[in-house]
């Protein structure tokens, strides 16, 4: 019998690349979100660290130059953690359809596979079948013949 060939194989070698792809897509997004809350992070820190010399400056002589200074680097410091906290929402949804998008792929390959393991049973059911039609026609040649020369004796 011939050889087992799945005849959607480039279809499912497709399915396979696209799901690597999405891997690929899924680990990106992941990386610019880690950056992002890392950015947050350091803009946070860097605003507590404003904060903190801002009570020390209270604490101290007033110098009220530089307590305007560090009021007005907290405000803005807020701002940029605003602005910070919306891109990294961001970057959140985009890792979110990334990893929608990676699912999908996997369940497509996932289907596919299922669809190439089924046509190899049925191929396999088939050839053995077949195997077993060979055995039966050897048996009943084999066993016809014999009959046959006995009744010629």
């Amino acid at each position: 019998m011939k050889k087992f060939r799945y005849r959607m194989e480039n279809i499912l070698q497709i399915k396979v690349k696209l799901e690597e792809q999405a891997k690929n897509a899924y680990s990106m997004a992941r990386l610019q979100l880690t950056k992002e809350e890392e950015k947050l992070d350091c803009l946070e820190e860097q605003k507590r660290s404003y904060e903190d010399m801002l009570r020390e400056l209270r604490r101290s002589i007033l110098d009220l130059t530089e307590i305007r200074h560090c009021e007005e680097a907290i405000k803005i410091m807020k701002l940029k953690i605003n602005q910070q906290k919306n891109i990294v929402k961001e970057a959140k949804k985009r890792l979110e359809a990334a990893r929608i998008k990676l699912k999908n792929a996997m369940a497509e390959r996932k289907i596919q596979d299922k669809l190439k393991q089924n046509a190899f049973e049925e191929y396999m059911l088939e050839y053995e079948a077949e195997e077993r039609k060979e055995a039966d026609e050897r048996n009943s040649f084999r066993y016809s013949n014999i009959t046959l020369g006995e009744e010629d004796r």
